[in-house]
């Protein structure tokens, strides 16, 4: 990425250059340059170029227009990055009506805005909603671009996230094998979505109790995400944050807290102090206090959690009711 940057920047300097400020080309160059910072997760750098990219395009190109359809997409992921999913969802539905309408029902486009949407509808644990979208989606990708395709790979992977997030292990266990084998022989052993895969089939044995399957799958992708992705990447924290929670449950607590805690640092620095993921960090770390008896170190830890939870996802969310669930039982046992 680092790579990267200068040459986006050198870009879009150029064709202000020659196209001046207001030029559909320029809107494209702000578009990659806030998509690098996403990857980065940069958010606070990409959030701007988006909504720029979005205004200049609308404005050049009018409101009906598939580049206005990426922008109003972008923008969501965005937004669905760092938790706000709120500001996120409107976005989602607009981008998908105006792809429906301009490309028709059956396009690989519309598949990945129906699965976004999806997407979202599983993090604020609307599960009910999600099903029948991943269900579409996996549908018109298979029609569309076939069975074997990294795009049918993410799907199947996405719908087994949904099956293991309602704890459907065996409806899930199958479609993870299927979208890790899919995804290696099509994108080779060496790629971001190889280690997707290996952490998602193991946090499903992680969900099952199958420790002892899930420990080297678990190893193997935060060492090809530090490889492909660099330490300071909002996946290698997540993949710490797993390793670490196989660790605490095993019991082998001194294993577990440097990765918590290193976890937490990266999430902070990368996502902001108020992202779901620090949340989730913090609780994660707190359960291992509590589980050494180490009240008094948990408890501003599920405080500071549970307030950037209910702030961020509302009181209502799987996980705001989990850290809430927490504290009540920290606060019953010290």
């Amino acid at each position: 990425y680092e790579k990267a940057e200068p040459l986006y920047q050198k870009a879009l300097d150029m064709r202000k250059q020659l196209l001046g400020e207001h030029h559909p080309d320029v809107a494209t160059s702000l578009n990659n340059l806030a998509g690098l910072y996403d990857n980065q997760g940069r958010y606070g750098k990409a959030e701007p170029l988006y909504q720029k990219a979005l205004d200049m395009r609308k404005q050049l190109l009018g409101e009906h227009h598939p580049d206005v359809a990426t922008s109003l997409n972008n923008l969501a992921l965005l937004y669905y990055n760092q938790g706000r999913y709120e500001k996120a969802e409107p976005l989602y539905l607009q981008a998908l009506d105006l792809m429906k309408q301009l490309l028709g029902q059956n396009h690989p486009h519309v598949a990945a805005s129906l699965n976004n949407l999806a997407e979202l509808y599983r993090n604020q644990g609307r599960y009910e909603k999600a099903e029948p979208l991943y269900l579409q989606a996996l549908d018109l990708m298979k029609q569309l671009l076939g069975q074997n395709h990294p795009h049918v790979a993410a799907s199947l992977n996405n719908l087994a996230e949904l099956y293991r997030n309602q704890g459907r292990y065996e409806k899930a266990e199958p479609l993870y094998l299927q979208a890790l084998e899919l995804t290696k022989q099509l994108l080779g052993e060496h790629h971001p979505d190889v280690a997707t895969s290996l952490n998602n089939l193991a946090a499903l044995y992680y969900n099952q109790g199958r420790y002892e399957k899930a420990e080297p799958l678990y190893l193997q992708a935060l060492d090809l995400m530090k490889q492909l992705l660099g330490q300071n990447h909002p996946d290698v924290a997540t993949s710490l944050n797993n390793l670490a929670l196989l660790y605490d449950n095993q019991g082998r607590y001194e294993k577990a807290e440097p990765l918590y805690l290193q976890a937490l640092e990266l999430t902070k620095q990368l996502l902001g102090q108020n992202h779901p993921d620090v949340a989730t960090s913090l609780n994660n770390l707190a359960e291992l206090y509590r589980n050494q008896g180490r009240y008094s170190e948990a408890e501003p830890l599920l405080r500071q959690a549970l307030e950037i939870a209910i702030q961020r996802l509302g009181e209502n969310h799987p996980n705001t009711q989990t850290i809430s669930d927490n504290l009540s039982r920290l606060l019953d046992q010290s």
